[in-house]
């Protein structure tokens, strides 16, 4: 499966707790990344600088859905069950 076009659920939804250029504290869960581009594309992708957990996920149909919003949903509840406390 192949990233939905105009998406960015994961830049966005997913929190990133290791440094990400232009964010060295991480990112929290449902703010845009800073590398996130006006066309809704990773400026990180294909490089070394781009975080580990953003490469650990892949599309697919379970956590993409059928919408944007469906991978929204799914990723804001997958955050909820990790986050710590």
């Amino acid at each position: 499966m192949e990233c939905r076009m105009g998406c960015a659920a994961c830049c966005i939804a997913v929190s990133i707790s290791s440094p990400v250029p232009g964010m060295p504290g991480g990112k929290p869960a449902g703010q845009p990344c800073v590398q996130l581009l006006p066309d809704q594309q990773c400026a990180l992708f294909g490089l070394p600088e781009r975080p580990k957990v953003c490469g650990s996920l892949r599309p697919s149909r379970e956590m993409c859905g059928e919408t944007a919003a469906d991978a929204f949903a799914y990723l804001e509840k997958l955050e909820r069950l990790t986050a710590p406390g």
